[in-house]
């Protein structure tokens, strides 16, 4: 696994690569070290594995400024149960700016009884932005859970348009 810090202007990311695409995006944290502080050596990229590199900090940046990104590095989403990675697929196809509820997304799956479980796997969604499980609501348009925390979720659905952003805080 390769482990690699991506700087945007909300902070630096951490990407997870694994031999078959980016397996895992963690939101930048307080506790993390700052993005300015060096790395330690390691061996030299492969071209596969920069271009990755470059395809998720160009769609995250995308996605962070409200936008549909133009195209994603490979996903590697096989950590996650064929019941997860239906889920994941669905959420990719929530167009950016608009939201869906977690038992719309149970009917697209062909699952409408699993409501509860279809809330579970977004929040153990391994790739969340470039999978946007932060477009998924409630039932009663509350915004439920988010592994980051509400405030980016609000941010997010608020760059998308999809939230008011007098509501961010």
């Amino acid at each position: 696994m390769h482990i690699a810090r991506l700087s945007t202007p909300d902070g630096a990311f951490t990407a997870h690569f694994s031999a078959r695409g980016l397996a895992r995006l963690e939101f930048p944290s307080a506790r993390a070290a700052p993005a300015t502080e060096p790395l330690p050596s390691r061996p030299t990229l492969s071209p596969a594995l920069r271009k990755w590199q470059t395809l998720t900090v160009q769609a995250l940046r995308e996605a962070l400024t409200g936008r549909a990104p133009r195209g994603l590095p490979p996903l590697d989403l096989a950590e996650g149960t064929e019941f997860q990675r239906r889920v994941w697929s669905a959420l990719r196809r929530i167009p950016s700016g608009q939201t869906r509820t977690y038992a719309q997304l149970a009917e697209v799956i062909g699952a409408p009884k699993a409501v509860r479980a279809v809330g579970n796997a977004c929040g153990a969604n391994p790739i969340p932005v470039l999978v946007p499980c932060h477009r998924v609501l409630g039932s009663d348009g509350r915004l439920g859970g988010f592994s980051a925390g509400l405030a980016w979720k609000r941010r997010l659905l608020a760059r998308e348009g999809a939230w008011p952003a007098e509501l961010w805080e």
